[in-house]
């Protein structure tokens, strides 16, 4: 079993970052106000308007399938791990609709999803989604059923299975925009993200294998 301590202790880190990043952000806004620092607010279709817009939707699915597993595994390594999850990504996603909001831009626009990245294949894989999978990495539907419904063990196999992918797929766009942003905090929050998902895919894949079982191919 994972402590509870290590995912504590990660909390509170992640938690010092977002304060960090949410007063930079506050900084800009007022600085744009006062003339001091020249702000440049992002078109409805740059990389950060695409970028908040994406991992806002992919975040919410992380949160909507660690609350599945969190009631069914409270005392576990992976309750534990699903309540940080939780946290950090509920307080990321807050942090990018309020910047779509500073800049008066959509949450919700008629462009395929990751079409900011300028690489067909991603929209290639967001319209895939008959069955609910909106972009790469995202569970489906029936997936989402299947985790809501399994038994208190075999939901946290699924679990961390589902999460292995879903953070994958999380970091290939997160690195994506960190390559194409222009915006610092933005940036600078993907690059956290990029940091902190790839050490809880490594954490999930021990998981699994202490549980026998493998990341989904």
């Amino acid at each position: 079993m994972v402590p509870a301590a290590r995912f504590r202790r990660r909390n509170v880190l992640l938690g010092c970052a977002l304060g960090a990043l949410l007063a930079g952000a506050a900084f800009a806004g007022r600085a744009t106000a006062s003339g001091d620092t020249a702000q440049v607010t992002p078109a409805s279709d740059s990389a950060d308007a695409g970028f908040a817009r994406d991992m806002s939707i992919h975040h919410a699915q992380a949160v909507e399938m660690s609350f599945l597993v969190r009631g069914r595994s409270d005392a576990s390594d992976v309750g534990y791990l699903s309540y940080d999850i939780i946290n950090t990504q509920a307080n990321q996603r807050g942090m990018m609709l309020d910047a779509l909001q500073r800049w008066d831009l959509p949450v919700h626009t008629s462009t395929p999803p990751m079409a900011w990245m300028g690489h067909s294949r991603h929209a290639g894989h967001a319209t895939r989604g008959s069955d609910g999978a909106l972009m790469p990495g995202m569970a489906t539907r029936q997936e989402l059923d299947q985790l809501r419904k399994a038994p208190a063990e075999k939901a946290e196999v699924l679990y961390l299975q589902l999460m292995i992918r879903h953070h994958q797929a999380g970091m290939t766009m997160a690195q994506g925009y960190a390559d194409l942003g222009a915006d610092p905090v933005l940036v600078h929050l993907a690059e956290g993200m990029v940091a902190g998902q790839r050490e809880e895919v490594s954490l999930m894949t021990g998981m699994l294998k202490k549980r026998g079982a493998a990341p989904l191919g």
